[in-house]
């Protein structure tokens, strides 16, 4: 598999999709094997185990089954070649992903006032026995706050563990699933669901769209009930969504997972400059997360609706959060609507503990119907702030 360019919009690499979905994978590895000669690696071939492109070296493509998509590792010229193959494909770049652009915050008096907020606090679920999964930069599995806690882990960045170098992952995760300092001080809402630390993104805070990909699979997969992407891509207005991702989210879905995304820092709202809702939480299958701040208004960088796919479903605290970081800092504020998130994929988990038997759909509209409405545009906000059920 030729290796991504990280740093630019693009990584080089192109999606070959199939117009129908994952109605003729065979078929499809038939025509790339036969007719051009290329050596396919096939997700089918994982189960439970995450997909590293160390594991499929010699590869010229990989053939996602689940969702009738290949990643093709071949020269450009040869790329568009492929795409006359059969009027049943389409050709789509590979994106670069980035962590957002997150405010880091002088840690002075820690707040956790999302927690309060957001009325985890006060909620008798914990999120036991729900699977979670933070795919982000990987997990600092030595911070002592998560000792004795159920963390499974998986890195999909080549030739990178699963250790956080970078905070951001960490940070998420504690939000999400994290539990009290040393203080106890709470931080985290679901604080005993079973944490799946995937790491898609490297310790420079950036990775290919197919490392997400791969986790997403993963953690469908692997039972996970809750996928929270704290990552995402700029799109211009009246950009449409990608279809690779929104393929991933319908199988996640498919297998009870509902996944929630951040909506993007790009906004400055002071300047009265409005950015759309980024990818993949412009996905019709993912749901898109605003950031307030303390007093609930809109924070300052939060995107909002501006493209018909790219709608703002719900928001979430995101300005100045308290949450864990990779030792020996420990802990850190952060602002950025990868803070807002979690709180909410947090909910999700302390919902579906409540809802064992409901599915993605009926979890998705508890969690709308239980949202604190604001006197705020719903293009900003969506249905309003995330409440825990009590």
């Amino acid at each position: 598999m030729k290796p991504p360019i990280i740093g630019c919009g693009y990584t080089g690499r192109h999606f070959l999709i199939h117009r129908e979905g994952q109605t003729r994978p065979s078929e499809t590895k038939k025509i790339l094997e036969s007719k051009w000669g290329l050596t396919v690696a096939e997700t089918s071939d994982f189960t439970t185990e995450g997909i590293n492109e160390n594991n499929i070296h010699g590869a010229d493509a990989l053939l996602y089954n689940e969702l009738g998509i290949t990643l093709l590792g071949v020269e450009d010229e040869r790329v568009y070649i492929l795409q006359t193959l059969d009027t049943d494909y389409f050709i789509a770049p590979e994106k670069v992903v980035y962590v957002p652009d997150d405010i880091p915050v002088e840690l002075e008096e820690p707040s956790t006032w999302g927690i309060r907020a957001s009325g985890a606090i006060h909620s008798k679920y914990t999120g036991l026995g729900v699977r979670v999964a933070i795919l982000d930069t990987g997990f600092d599995t030595n911070h002592p706050d998560y000792k004795g806690r159920m963390i499974t882990t998986s890195s999909f960045v080549p030739d990178e563990t699963v250790r956080d170098q970078h905070g951001h992952g960490t940070h998420c995760i504690g939000v999400a699933c994290g539990s009290s300092n040393e203080n106890r001080l709470r931080y985290g809402v679901a604080t005993h669901a079973h944490i799946f630390a995937g790491k898609v993104l490297s310790d420079s805070g950036s990775g290919a769209q197919s490392w997400v990909l791969n986790g997403i699979t993963w953690a469908a997969k692997n039972e996970c009930k809750v996928i929270s992407l704290s990552l995402g891509t700029p799109v211009l207005p009246g950009q449409v969504y990608d279809i690779a991702y929104e393929r991933a989210a319908r199988f996640a879905r498919s297998r009870g997972a509902v996944l929630v995304a951040a909506a993007g820092n790009e906004s400055n709202r002071a300047e009265d400059r409005l950015s759309p809702v980024g990818s993949p939480a412009d996905c019709p299958s993912i749901l898109a997360v605003a950031a307030l701040d303390e007093e609930m208004k809109v924070a300052n960088f939060s995107n909002r609706e501006i493209n018909p796919s790219g709608k703002v479903d719900i928001a979430g605290p995101g300005v100045e959060i308290y949450s864990s970081y990779p030792m020996p800092t420990r802990y850190r504020l952060l602002s950025g609507t990868s803070m807002a998130t979690p709180h909410v994929a947090g909910i999700l988990a302390l919902l579906r503990e409540k809802h064992p038997g409901a599915d993605p759909a009926e979890i998705e509209q508890l969690l709308t119907a239980g949202a604190k409405p604001l006197p705020l545009n719903g293009k900003d906000v969506g249905a309003g702030l995330c409440k825990a059920p009590l």
